[in-house]
């Protein structure tokens, strides 16, 4: 086991040196000329670009440490703002605000650290390993077409002068113990490598709650939009849906009043279209209910919320769920209508046949992930010209107002995974 864990560390090693001095150096030096090309216009146009693959590339590492070492690097870069505008005007801001954002500058010093420190550390692990292999290979023969090779001057092995083999055991020596050397440093040298990322990329206490509180602040103008433009919908829906609908109940109503006594037959045909009108009204107000909050959601939990919404969509939805308690009623709320997007976007765009519902309590956090098997390809769309998000946009700003956050895996041919989590308490 220790001997798969060095050998499995050595080869990450060797692939975080050359994801440093290949990725880190490239983005690094390109980064650098295109903030300096900002005063003649030409770096405006780049650098946002430049900076979201660098960006991309912080991202990536952390996800890495996570995976291999367990170790959670915060994310902590502000929004856009929602007035960023599309075109060049667009460009010049996103490109203001990315280079005013701390966490821009703490991704470059990483990058620094990447292309130097970083990958020293990590290319230590298959250097320890190929030491000690070539020692051996030295025992085996080798040693002697290098010295005749240097006209019979010894070949120096780390600190040993290989010329006999008395020497190349000594050396074989020399790497025994630094392959038994690997068993226990090799894993340790990877974790330096995260830890001195983490150093660099992670805010602090001090920055992380800064940046939250941007982050809250903006989630919550896009709540307070939300929820007038959700006031405008209801009370556009009344006014053109059921109040319309109750206007000419009461229209028929008087022209009833007015023919019961000389056309008994016309107005039992307005009563007939009344009480159609009213049942349709009525219908329309059930439905418009039922989006604000829907009851099942309030008697039940958002468990069975979500049950019933998956026996309503077309194609076969398999729903899990795993939850000690129930959350707040705004967590759910938002949750639900989450998941509600999500299906949707799933049956209009996946092409599946199939999709499946996770509902876990992990961490104090709530976990939901929507999984189909359609043609893969979803993305976070961009946002519209005035700010406003779309599909899974949508989804992540109505997530961000308690603080959650939205992933989305949807590699080309499928299958498609997203990922929301909302920190909350169960009761």
């Amino acid at each position: 086991m220790k001997v798969r864990a060095a050998a499995v560390a050595g080869a990450r090693g060797f692939g975080l040196a050359l994801l440093g001095w290949v990725g880190s150096v490239t983005l690094f030096v390109l980064t650098v000329v295109s903030i300096s090309l900002i005063p003649i216009g030409i770096g405006v146009l780049s650098t946002p670009s430049l900076l979201g693959l660098v960006r991309a590339h912080a991202m990536a590492r952390r996800g890495l440490a996570e995976r291999w070492e367990s170790l959670r690097i915060p994310v902590a870069y502000r929004p856009l703002p929602r007035d960023v505008r599309s075109g060049i005007i667009g460009q010049v801001e996103r490109c203001a605000v990315m280079l005013k954002d701390p966490a821009t500058w703490r991704d470059l010093l990483w990058l620094c650290t990447d292309m130097t420190a970083g990958p020293a550390v990590a290319v230590l692990a298959p250097g320890l390993i190929l030491q000690g292999v070539f020692a051996l290979v030295l025992l085996a023969g080798v040693w002697r077409p290098i010295v005749d090779a240097q006209d019979g001057a010894a070949y120096w092995y780390l600190f040993v002068p290989v010329d006999s083999w008395v020497t190349a055991v000594l050396a074989a020596l020399v790497g025994i113990v630094l392959l038994a050397v690997t068993l226990r440093a090799n894993p340790a040298l990877v974790r330096l490598h995260f830890r001195i990322t983490a150093a660099v990329l992670d805010p602090g206490r001090r920055g992380e709650l800064v940046e939250r509180i941007d982050r809250l602040t903006e989630t919550r103008h896009d709540a307070l939009d939300t929820s007038a433009a959700e006031l405008r919908r209801i009370e556009r829906d009344l006014h053109d849906g059921a109040q319309a609908r109750l206007v000419a109940v009461g229209m028929n109503l008087g022209v009833v009043e007015a023919l019961i006594e000389k056309d008994p037959a016309q107005a039992k045909a307005l009563l007939t279209q009344a009480r159609e009108s009213s049942a349709e009204a009525l219908t329309e107000l059930r439905d418009l209910v039922r989006g604000i909050h829907p009851p099942v959601l309030a008697e039940r939990g958002l468990g069975d919320a979500v049950r019933a919404l998956a026996l309503r969509l077309p194609v076969s939805c398999e729903v899990t769920v795993e939850l000690p308690g129930r959350a707040d009623a705004p967590v759910e709320s938002a949750a639900y209508f989450a998941v509600s997007e999500t299906l949707a976007n799933a049956v209009r765009h996946g092409g599946g046949d199939r999709i499946w519902v996770d509902m876990t309590y992990v961490e104090g956090a709530l976990r939901i992930s929507v999984t189909d098997n359609g043609r893969g390809g979803a993305v976070v769309g961009p946002e519209r010209s005035d700010g406003s998000g779309t599909g899974l946009r949508g989804v992540e700003r109505r997530l961000g107002t308690f603080d959650g956050v939205l992933a989305v895996g949807s590699p080309a041919g499928g299958p498609t995974m997203v990922t929301m989590e909302i920190p909350c308490v169960l009761s």
